[in-house]
C-alpha cells in the first residue's frame, strides 16, 4: 500500500459545514466573539475539540465558505501539526538531560524525568555513561531544578544526595 493511498480522504459525510472522514470531524460554527465564524477539528472519540480557529466568510459576506476536500485536508494537516508540537513541548517539560563531567574526567550525563502523578508526584534523577550504563539514580521532588551545578554535586556525591 503507498503512502497515497493512507492519506487519500474518505469521506463519512460531507456537508458545506460539517465534514467527517480518516478519523476527524469538522464543524463550522457561528464564532461567539463576534459577527464571523469558526471552524473546530474534533477527534473521533473525543467531546472536545482539539483546535478550534477563524473561518473564511463566503462571498456574501454572511455565511461561511462551504468545506471542501482541499480545506478539510488542510485542517487535518493543521492539527496534527499542532498536536505533535504540543506532545513535543510536554515531554521537553518532563524531561530534562545535562552533561557534565566526574571526578575522573569521563562524561556523565544525568537525566530528569518528572512524573506527574496526582497522587505521588515525583521525579527520577539517573546517571549514564557514554556507553549507556546507568551509574545511579535517585527519587527526588518534581520540582527538582536540574541544572550543570546541581548534576555535577549528585555525580561527585557518588549519586547519593540531590
Amino acid at each position: 500500500m503507498s503512502d497515497e493511498s493512507v492519506n487519500f480522504l474518505r469521506p463519512e459525510e460531507q456537508d458545506p459545514r460539517c465534514w467527517k472522514a480518516n478519523g476527524w470531524t469538522a464543524r463550522v460554527t457561528k464564532n461567539l466573539d463576534d459577527d464571523g465564524w469558526a471552524v473546530e477539528m474534533i477527534r473521533d472519540g473525543e467531546s472536545e475539540p482539539s483546535l478550534v480557529g477563524p473561518w473564511t466568510m463566503g462571498r456574501d459576506k454572511k455565511n461561511p465558505k462551504p468545506l471542501d476536500t482541499n480545506a478539510f485536508n488542510t485542517l487535518v494537516k493543521t492539527v496534527t501539526e499542532f498536536l505533535q508540537r504540543a506532545a513535543q513541548q510536554r515531554r521537553a517539560m518532563l524531561h530534562k538531560s545535562v552533561t557534565v563531567s566526574d571526578t575522573a574526567g569521563l562524561r556523565v550525563r544525568v537525566d530528569l524525568d518528572v512524573q506527574p502523578d496526582e497522587d505521588d508526584p515525583h521525579a527520577l534523577l539517573s546517571a549514564w555513561d557514554d556507553a549507556g550504563e546507568k551509574l545511579g539514580s535517585q527519587r527526588v521532588m518534581p520540582n527538582f531544578k536540574l541544572s550543570p551545578g546541581a548534576a555535577s554535586k549528585w555525580v561527585d556525591s557518588g549519586y547519593r544526595t540531590a
